[in-house]
């Protein structure tokens, strides 16, 4: 059993956060347009500044899926394009279980042949979304300890980080390596 990757979003539905531990293939970078720093540690895209570079480098991604970094092929989509697409499977899933079954349920996880989908949602609108073996029980109680634990003393309770910025996520050094350091002490971490 292991565990693949973390994101969190803000109320505005967009991601702040991400990490991953047992990723197979390697992230591809969003486009320079998308990128928003201290959300994941892959490279920044380099700067372009003309109109027309703009344009092709974005008729370009649209067009290939694959793209080469020095001798490496990432594969996939772009990180933001990725996000999204969690997100709205978790926003989509959500509805579904409120119309269904009405308020009283609330939407916790769903497996798939591949991988397993964890949600903590808080009441301020942080969703922790955990991805991780299809075998693994509920992971809730992990993205709560997360929330309740370094989520509230390194970002909440840090006045340098700014919490409703949509130009940037958390960029927090002792978040990071306290969220890394609590999920590798997981005994389903392997």
């Amino acid at each position: 059993m292991t565990i693949y990757s973390l994101y969190i979003y803000d109320r505005h539905c967009d991601c702040v956060y991400y990490q991953d531990w047992h990723r197979t293939s390697p992230i591809r970078p969003p486009p320079f347009t998308n990128f928003r720093p201290g959300v994941h540690r892959i490279p920044s895209p380099p700067s372009i500044t003309t109109k027309e570079s703009i344009f092709n480098t974005k008729r370009l991604s649209a067009l290939e899926d694959v793209e080469r970094v020095g001798n490496r092929e990432l594969k996939g989509l772009p990180f933001d394009e990725e996000s999204k697409l969690v997100y709205g499977v978790i926003l989509s899933l959500r509805n579904m279980v409120k119309k269904l079954s009405g308020r009283d349920e609330a939407f916790t996880s769903y497996r798939t042949a591949q991988y397993k989908l964890h949600l903590y949602e808080t009441l301020t609108g942080y969703r922790f979304v955990l991805l991780s073996d299809p075998n693994v029980d509920s992971l809730r109680f992990v993205l709560k300890q997360i929330y309740t634990g370094p989520f509230l003393d390194y970002v909440v309770r840090n006045p340098l980080v700014i919490m409703d910025s949509r130009e940037e996520g958390i960029d927090n050094d002792l978040f990071r390596s306290a969220v890394d350091r609590h999920m590798r002490n997981l005994s389903m971490f392997s």
